[in-house]
């Protein structure tokens, strides 16, 4: 009997362990970066409010917090310092703090969006990578906050609008990065441990928006919107697989490429959605259209999938919530309008969690049929810029950083 109960009990630790480990926000949009939430189970009734646990002043910035156990990582600005910290979970308090000067101006066009960082960091191997608004890379301990290396960036060549907004992703002993400015620069892959670059693809600039990896005809592609394409990189040599243009304005092509079976979906406020299947015919790869849609134009809103259905944030009519049946293009539901300017969601199981530009957390149930909030929760100041960051939901916990603070909210 005490051998058995040894063994339950180690199982149930086990589990307990795991189930953690899944419910890490180790990147850009969770850990599979696709905006989908482990871990979480739904109350069987809302709470009138959610209740904040703590709430700390970090800095300036638009990443997304780092949830890995009971750490949290933040990326922002303090003064004219560009600030990793790492941060209790369960108190806030903040257990290190490494900082390094990164003098910054945002352009006019901008400014109202603050001076950044807007990248999201990436966890990887107990270490975490970053890049800050002038494009300088750094490799961090993540129980220690000791920087292992730092690739210096430049004021004088920096994307235009909102600088690097870029979020790092990490593959098979590389984090790759588009390095650069709006006149040039380059998606670099480097060494995890010692920061030594592997290859460089130098094609196009950098564009606003994240990529996403996956595999197309046996190879494993980085799949990214750069300043004006829309392109496939050889994750192993950086060689170009296929590339197609792709109509930029401004900060439009800000988005994350949605994968969907064999093909991608793209979006912008300057052309239509569409699916772009990706092969290789006759020994030669092709990125052609499945699908276009010209219902649902977008600009900085990404979206979640569950199974065959996206939902997203249209930029029509001072923003609609949408829902797109992503094997045909067709739209499939719009909510009214003046919804929000912009908004992060993520999804667990039928609830989809939108983070709303002005504060509002919005719990809504993923539905074909059309939109339905469940409940609204203010977690931010009502302000314009308040919540750009993508919320960090791990488990049942709920982390929110809006323009200088971060807190932890639960549903108890």
């Amino acid at each position: 009997m005490r051998r058995a109960a040894i063994v339950i009990g180690l199982i149930v630790g086990f589990t307990i362990i795991n189930e953690a480990r899944q419910a890490d926000v180790t990147q850009w949009r969770g850990a599979n970066r696709d905006g989908v939430v482990t871990g979480f189970t739904p109350p069987a009734t809302w709470p009138e409010q959610l209740t904040e646990r703590w709430k700390v002043e970090v800095g300036l910035g638009y990443a997304t917090p780092i949830v890995v156990g009971n750490r949290v990582y933040v990326f922002s600005r303090q003064g004219t310092d560009e600030v990793m910290s790492g941060i209790d979970a369960a108190t806030g308090k903040v257990l290190w703090r490494t900082a390094y000067p990164a003098v910054f101006e945002m352009s006019s066009a901008s400014k109202a969006h603050g001076p950044g960082p807007k990248s999201t960091p990436i966890y990887s191997n107990a270490r975490l990578y970053s890049i800050g608004m002038t494009g300088t890379v750094t490799a961090y301990d993540a129980a220690t906050g000791k920087q292992i290396w730092q690739k210096p960036g430049s004021a004088s060549n920096m994307p235009m609008y909102t600088s690097h907004s870029f979020s790092p992703i990490v593959d098979r002993g590389l984090v790759i990065f588009h390095v650069g400015g709006h006149d040039k620069g380059a998606l670099t892959a480097f060494d995890l441990d010692t920061g030594a670059e592997k290859w460089s693809w130098a094609g196009d600039g950098p564009g606003y928006g994240s990529p996403i990896i996956a595999e197309f005809g046996g190879v494993r592609q980085l799949v990214a919107i750069t300043q004006g394409k829309l392109v496939g990189i050889d994750v192993a040599t950086g060689a170009l697989l296929w590339e197609r243009p792709f109509a930029s304005s401004n900060f439009t092509n800000s988005i994350t490429p949605v994968r969907f079976g064999q093909s991608v979906i793209v979006w912008n406020n300057v052309g239509p959605m569409r699916a772009v299947n990706i092969a290789r015919k006759n020994n030669q790869w092709v990125a052609e259209d499945a699908w276009q849609s010209d219902e649902a134009p977008n600009r900085l809103s990404n979206t979640v999938l569950d199974g065959d259905v996206m939902f997203g944030l249209t930029s029509r009519n001072m923003g609609q919530y949408y829902a797109v049946d992503v094997k045909t293009g067709k739209t499939l539901w719009a909510s009214e309008g003046r919804q929000a300017a912009n908004v992060a969601l993520a999804r667990a199981g039928n609830i989809v969690f939108s983070l709303e530009n002005d504060g509002e957390l919005v719990i809504v149930r993923a539905s074909r049929t059309g939109f339905e909030p469940l409940k609204r929760y203010r977690v931010a100041p009502e302000e314009m810029y308040s919540t750009w960051a993508q919320p960090a939901i791990s488990g049942n916990r709920i982390f929110i950083k809006d323009a200088s603070t971060l807190a932890l909210w639960t549903l108890n």
